[in-house]
Formats: C-alpha cells, sequence, structure tokens
C-alpha cells in the first residue's frame, strides 16, 4: 500500500489512519486519546490501522488546531517522595478516560526550576495545570494569571482569593501530633525536620502553636536540616537531638522516613521506644506500620487529594462551577505502638 503522509516530514497522518480504519478523523483522534465515548470495537481497529501505518501523534499539531492541547501538566516537587507517587497515580486515573495526557515536571523543591518548567509547559499550550502549593515565584505567578490556563493547587489550603485548592491543613496536622504527645503525658517534645519546604514548616508552626498553648515551647528541642529527608539522615538528626537533650521524650518527625531511621537508631542505642520516648511520623507510609514498633503517624489523603484536584480541573474545563473553592479532605492519626 502507497503511503503519502505529511507534505512536510513524509510522516503517517491522523487523515491516512482514519481512512484505513474507516473512520472520521475526529473519531480516529478520540479513539487514540483513549476518550471513553468511543466504541471499544472502534478503538481497537483505529488502534490496529496507527500501528500499521506506524502513525504517532503530533501533540504540537494537535495544540494548534485547537488553540490549546489535550495535555494537562502536572508540577510536583520530587519524585522520590512516595506521596506523589500516590498523588500522581490517582491523577492518571482520572484523566486518562478523558483523553487527557498528563505532563509531570519535577522541579526539586527549587523555585526557579519551577519558573522554568511553567514557562516552557505554557508554550505548549496546556489545557490546565496541577500545581502544588502556592509557594513560587512572582514571575511565575505573572505567567500563569496572564495565560489564562485553570489551574488547581494540591496539598495546601488558602493561598490567594479565587485559587482553587485540594488538600488539608498543615498547620492542623502539626498541632495534632503536638496534642497526641502532651495526651501522653510527653513534656520534652522535639520536632526533626528535613527538606524545610513551605509545607513543612507550616507543620513546625502548628507544633509549636499547640506547645506555646501548654506552656511547653522549646524551640531548642528543634533540629532542622535543609537536605532531603530520608531514613539514614533521620537516623542522624535523632542522635544529634540526643546529643544536646539527651531528656527528650516526645519527637514529631516532619517525614515518615525520618521516624523509621529514628526508630532504627534507637534500636541501635538501646533506647526503648516509647518508654523512653514517644515517636510520631507524618504521610503513613506504607512500611511505618510494619515497623518494631509500629510507627504512629498522621495518614495524610495522598491519593484522594490528586483525584479531587483532577476532579476539579475536569469541572473548570467543562466550564462548570467548582462550589467549593478550598476542599479540605482532612488527615487520620494513626495511634500505633510508637508513641
Amino acid at each position: 500500500m502507497s503511503r503519502t503522509g505529511s507534505r512536510t516530514t513524509g510522516r503517517p497522518t491522523l487523515a491516512e489512519v482514519a481512512r484505513l480504519s474507516g473512520v472520521s478523523p475526529i473519531t480516529a483522534s478520540r479513539a487514540l486519546r483513549g476518550v471513553s465515548t468511543v466504541a471499544p470495537a472502534l478503538v481497537e481497529k483505529v488502534a490496529a490501522a496507527a500501528a500499521s501505518l506506524g502513525y504517532v501523534a503530533n501533540p504540537a499539531a494537535r495544540a494548534l488546531a485547537s488553540a490549546r492541547s489535550q495535555s494537562v501538566v502536572v508540577l510536583i516537587p520530587s519524585l522520590s517522595n512516595q506521596l506523589f507517587i500516590d498523588t500522581l497515580e490517582a491523577i492518571h486515573e482520572v484523566m486518562r478516560p478523558r483523553g487527557l495526557e498528563v505532563l509531570i515536571g519535577n522541579y526539586h523543591y527549587d523555585i526557579d526550576e519551577e519558573e522554568n518548567l511553567i514557562r516552557n509547559y505554557l508554550a505548549y499550550q496546556p489545557c490546565g495545570m496541577l500545581l502544588t502549593g502556592f509557594d513560587r515565584s512572582e514571575a511565575s505567578r505573572q505567567m500563569l494569571t496572564a495565560s489564562g490556563v485553570p489551574c488547581v493547587h494540591m496539598m495546601e489550603l488558602g493561598g490567594e482569593a479565587g485559587a482553587l485548592s485540594v488538600g488539608f491543613s498543615q498547620q492542623q496536622a502539626g498541632r495534632a501530633a503536638a496534642h497526641h504527645l502532651i495526651e501522653r503525658g510527653r513534656r520534652r517534645l522535639a520536632f526533626i525536620a528535613a527538606q524545610l519546604d513551605p509545607r513543612v514548616m507550616q507543620r513546625a508552626e502548628g507544633f509549636r502553636q499547640a506547645l506555646a498553648e501548654a506552656g511547653l515551647q522549646a524551640t531548642e528541642l528543634e533540629v532542622l536540616a535543609p537536605q532531603p529527608s530520608s531514613i539514614g539522615l533521620g537516623s542522624e538528626l535523632f542522635s544529634q537531638l540526643l546529643t544536646k537533650a539527651p531528656d527528650v521524650d516526645g519527637i514529631f518527625f516532619c517525614n515518615d522516613d525520618l521516624a523509621q531511621g529514628a526508630v532504627l537508631q534507637a534500636l541501635r542505642q538501646g533506647i526503648e521506644v516509647p518508654r523512653q520516648v514517644a515517636m510520631v511520623g507524618f504521610n503513613d507510609l506504607p512500611a511505618s506500620a510494619h515497623m518494631v514498633p509500629r510507627l504512629t503517624s498522621i495518614r495524610t489523603p495522598r491519593a484522594a487529594v490528586g483525584r479531587g484536584a483532577a476532579q476539579a480541573l475536569l469541572a473548570l474545563l467543562d466550564g462548570k462551577r467548582v462550589a467549593t473553592e478550598q476542599q479540605d479532605l482532612g488527615f487520620e492519626l494513626m495511634v500505633r505502638e510508637s508513641s
């Protein structure tokens, strides 16, 4: 079979795929994008035609034709954090049936790197963006406003007026950890944190407020490290804390991996958890329920945040009004043996 392809590139075109599969170009496009309204038999037929021709969709051409692409940009600060992996999986589950392509940008907790990603991705005319939190450069804010691209913010609540957000109160989570430790009779309470991004510092603020209200404020019991969170770092920071405050009897960790490292270090040093020191983590990662002792942690709705943010963005794309500007999905304190 002869194949003319695009005049400029010689590549097979969508029109050829449509002709070979006996459908219209619009139907072929929808079938290839996975739009759920296309009959499965047609999807299979179009996919077979595309495979036989070696057809690869051109998202840039599609964007030019429609004045916007069928892509949704998701910007996250880390791909090594289980929190964001779960969130991304949920976003894909919502977007895939609509035939929308998810483009992921990882800015490594660097607002300048995020600014570059925003600039580059806006050039592709995405139909929407999902952003993590509200802390970004003024240039990023101006670009997003000027673009008119619908945006939904994840993981935090609040932000500028009119901004849609799906998440929970990081500050209240910090307060909940402090209240739990105080209720367990602990009085020398410490906070151990790494990465120190805005959400970590919001947790720290909530923790400090609860301690101050109980007359227990002691900022000298804070160990704050700028490097990425890890089990190994948790072990190191726990040892640092005990060196300067051996009488500490309760610790809130900004992430579970830090707390897991501390539990392992306590075991190595013969420190009994929770008799000598109680520990509370954050995010309730899968391994936390299997530590020895099992780790008390604040469970965050990371998958629900991704799902809710994606659904809110789809509503905006459909021209619908989102009833709740701030969707507070809450959190849950999972009390286990470490506290």
